[in-house]
C-alpha cells in the first residue's frame, strides 16, 4: 500500500492512530447520542457544542507550555504516556454517570487527554521520518486510523444496538463500549512508546516551566517573522474550525433534524471505509502535485461540503451522501495539514512549534463550535448554525494562496 518500505518505528507510529482514532470515532457518533438520552429535554446541540468549546480552551492554554517542555530530551514520550494513562481511566468512567451534567465533566477530562496525547504524537512525526515522507506517514496514520478504529466502533455498535436482547440496560452497554475502546487505545499506544526515540530535542534546563511561560512571546515573534510559518497557521486557523465542527457536531446537527440515530451511526461508519484509500491516495497526490495545492482542494471541498450540510440535508439519505463526501476528504486535509507544518517547523522545537500548532487549531474550534451554539440557541434552527462557518474556509483558502511558493517539500 506504500510506495517504500514502511519501518517499524514508521509502523509503530501509525498504529498509534488506529488506537487514539476510536474514541474519536465514538465520541463523533455513539457518544452525542447517548449523552442526549441523559438529557432528554435539553437542548443536546447547544450544551455539546459548548461542552467541546470548554475542552478545546484547556488544550489551547496548555499546549504552549507543555509543548516547549516535552521538547526536551527524553520528555516527549512522557507526555504521551501520562496523557493517554488520563485519557483512558476517564474514558472507562463515562460509564458511571447518570446524568448529563456529570457525564459532560468527565467527557471534557477524557477530550483533554486525548487531543493533547496527539499533539506530542504528531510532534513525533518528526523523530520517526524523514521531510521527504511525512506526507506518505502522515496520510497512512490517517487512513489506518480511520479502518482500524472500526473494529472495536463495530463491537461496541453490537452492544450498544443489541442492548435489550442482551438483558442489560443501555448504560450497562455504554460500560462495556467505553471499556472496550479505553483498552483499544491503550493496546495500540505501547509499542509506539516501546520502539520510538525521541531523536530532535532540546537539552534539559533548570526553572523548565517559568522558562516556557516566559518564551510564549519569543517565540510567537520568531513563528510570526516566518512569513511562511505565519501565513500557513492563519489559514489553517480558518479551514480548520470547519473541519473540526463537522466532525463533532454532525452527529448532534443529525439527531437534531431528526434522523434515525441508527442511520447516523452506520453512515458515520461509512466515512471511516471512505476515507481509508482516500487519505492514501491523497498523500500519494501531494508527492505528485505539491502538499499545498492538494490542501486548497481539499479546502474548497469542504467549503461545497459545509453548504450542502446547511441548505440540503434534511432526510437520512442526504446524511449518507454527506458522509460520504466528508470521508473522501477528511483524512485528506487532515494529514496534509499535520504533516506541511512538521517540514516548516524546526525539528528540535517541534513539540513547543506543534504546541502553537494545536492553539491555532483549537481555537479555531472553540469558534466553531461557540458559532454554530450561538445562531442554533437565537435561530432556534441547527442550519443556520451551521451555515455559519462557511465563510471560514473561503478565508482559509485565500490566506492559503499567500503561502511562498517553495516554503515546503
Amino acid at each position: 500500500m506504500s510506495r517504500h518500505k514502511v519501518t517499524h518505528a514508521e509502523r509503530t507510529w501509525i498504529m498509534y492512530d488506529v488506537g487514539n482514532s476510536a474514541l474519536v470515532l465514538l465520541a463523533t457518533s455513539v457518544i452525542p447520542i447517548y449523552f442526549s438520552s441523559l438529557s432528554p429535554d435539553g437542548d443536546t446541540v447547544v450544551a455539546w457544542s459548548y461542552a467541546e468549546t470548554v475542552a478545546s480552551l484547556i488544550i489551547a492554554l496548555l499546549m504552549p507550555i507543555l509543548g516547549s517542555i516535552a521538547d526536551m530530551e527524553g520528555m516527549k514520550k512522557k507526555f504521551i504516556a501520562g496523557c493517554v494513562g488520563t485519557g483512558v481511566v476517564a474514558t472507562v468512567a463515562l460509564g458511571i454517570p447518570t446524568n448529563a451534567m456529570a457525564f459532560l465533566v468527565i467527557y471534557v477530562i477524557s477530550s483533554v487527554a486525548l487531543n493533547s496525547s496527539m499533539v506530542f504524537y504528531d510532534a513525533l512525526l518528526i523523530d520517526t521520518t524523514k521531510d521527504e515522507r511525512m506526507d506518505e506517514i502522515s496520510s497512512l496514520g490517517y487512513a489506518w486510523g480511520y479502518i482500524g478504529s472500526c473494529v472495536p466502533f463495530i463491537a461496541c455498535l453490537l452492544v450498544v444496538l443489541n442492548y435489550g436482547k442482551l438483558g442489560i440496560s443501555l448504560q450497562n452497554a455504554m460500560q462495556i463500549a467505553f471499556v472496550i475502546t479505553a483498552g483499544w487505545w491503550l493496546a495500540f499506544t505501547i509499542p509506539m512508546l516501546r520502539h520510538i526515540q525521541q531523536r530532535h530535542f532540546k537539552p534539559r534546563e533548570k526553572h523548565a516551566i517559568r522558562k516556557a511561560v516566559t518564551g510564549i512571546g519569543a517565540t510567537l515573534k520568531e513563528m510570526w517573522a516566518n512569513k511562511a510559518i505565519k501565513y500557513y497557521m492563519i489559514a489553517y486557523f480558518f479551514y480548520i474550525d470547519g473541519v473540526h465542527t463537522i466532525i463533532k457536531l454532525s452527529t448532534s446537527y443529525g439527531t437534531d433534524l431528526g434522523i434515525d440515530s441508527t442511520q447516523l451511526v452506520l453512515a458515520l461508519l461509512v466515512t471511516q471505509f471512505v476515507a481509508f484509500p482516500s487519505a492514501i491516495i491523497y498523500g500519494r497526490l501531494s508527492a505528485k502535485h505539491g502538499t499545498r495545492k492538494m490542501l486548497l482542494i481539499a479546502i474548497a471541498a469542504y467549503f461545497g461540503i459545509t453548504l450542502f450540510a446547511a441548505l440540503f440535508l434534511r432526510t437520512a439519505t442526504e446524511f449518507w451522501i454527506l458522509a460520504i463526501m466528508v470521508g473522501m476528504f477528511q483524512g485528506g486535509i487532515q494529514a496534509l495539514s499535520r504533516s506541511e507544518f512538521g517540514k516548516l517547523c524546526p525539528k528540535e522545537r517541534s513539540n513547543e512549534y506543534f504546541g502553537f500548532f494545536d492553539i491555532f487549531g483549537k481555537y479555531a474550534a472553540i469558534l466553531g463550535t461557540f458559532l454554530v451554539g450561538t445562531f442554533t440557541a437565537l435561530t432556534d434552527n441547527s442550519s443556520l448554525g451551521v451555515m455559519s462557518i462557511a465563510i471560514l474556509f473561503v478565508v482559509g483558502f485565500l490566506v492559503m494562496l499567500k503561502v511562498p511558493d517553495g516554503a515546503s517539500a
